[in-house]
């Protein structure tokens, strides 16, 4: 009995601390864009010539884009991670369980520093072409009107069904993608981390229509995706908010020409 209760203690005092950690880290995210990640908004609606993208700049809204998914995706993901570091812990009282679900979610994240480093590229490329405001929305009603399209579509395919499906259940992803050691829970975080960006990259891309440092439109983004994920209707509500995507893009785009 004393063996099980010092078992139970150690269960829970790690789940507290890892728990405390991805908490922390979150708000850190959040906290970051709350200040403006390091970029002035304040003239965002007054008419000035795009900022020349040198490196500096262009690292600065990598950071943007990287802070950005850590704070919106991080809190979702989170019970996928806690049941794996407690799983880890039950494998060994001997070994910390707490480095392996640091890597874990560190291979999750590195999924969503590449996506980050492409949505970096595509905003280069918009800002050349002329088609971002200041406050970096789209500044094409019908780019705008595509981007809402696509991204309802996308709600309806196999591969967003596929992806949701293991993100809305943490026991049939870690039961049939289970692997041994640390570098297997980095193989684990990364392979999550695909299910979840082929789950929601598409509704990441909207942040081009609402503009990428529009607090309003991230916290309504970052609602749903945890509805989505969360809630045991995931799917319908997944339909639903492709009907009404694929809805504001038509008229959208009606409204264009």
């Amino acid at each position: 009995m004393r063996e099980t209760s010092a078992l139970e203690h150690v269960l829970r005092h790690d789940r507290l601390i890892f728990a405390g950690g991805i908490a922390a880290v979150t708000a850190l995210a959040w906290g970051y864009l709350l200040t403006g990640a390091g970029i002035d908004m304040s003239m965002a609606d007054m008419p000035m010539d795009p900022m020349p993208w040198t490196p500096s700049y262009a690292a600065l809204i990598f950071a943007m884009w990287l802070t950005m998914m850590i704070a919106m995706m991080v809190s979702s993901a989170a019970p996928m991670v806690l049941l794996f570091a407690a799983l880890k812990r039950k494998q060994s009282i001997a070994a910390s369980p707490l480095a392996d679900s640091w890597t874990f979610l560190c291979g999750y994240l590195l999924v969503w520093a590449g996506f980050s480093l492409t949505a970096t590229l595509a905003q280069w490329q918009l800002d050349r072409a002329g088609l971002l405001s200041m406050a970096m929305a789209s500044t094409s009603v019908a780019l705008g009107g595509c981007i809402l399209l696509l991204a309802g579509l996308y709600q309806f395919t196999p591969l967003k069904r596929a992806c949701l499906r293991y993100c809305q259940s943490p026991v049939l992803f870690l039961s049939r993608h289970w692997c041994p050691g640390t570098a297997g829970a980095l193989r684990m975080g990364l392979h999550h981390g695909l299910y979840c960006l082929g789950c929601c990259w598409s509704l990441m891309v909207l942040l081009f229509v609402g503009g990428t440092m529009n607090l309003l439109w991230i916290v309504v983004i970052t609602l749903y995706v945890a509805c989505e994920k969360l809630l045991p209707v995931g799917h319908r509500l997944s339909y639903a908010a492709g009907a009404g995507l694929i809805a504001a893009g038509l008229i959208v785009l009606v409204r264009a020409t």
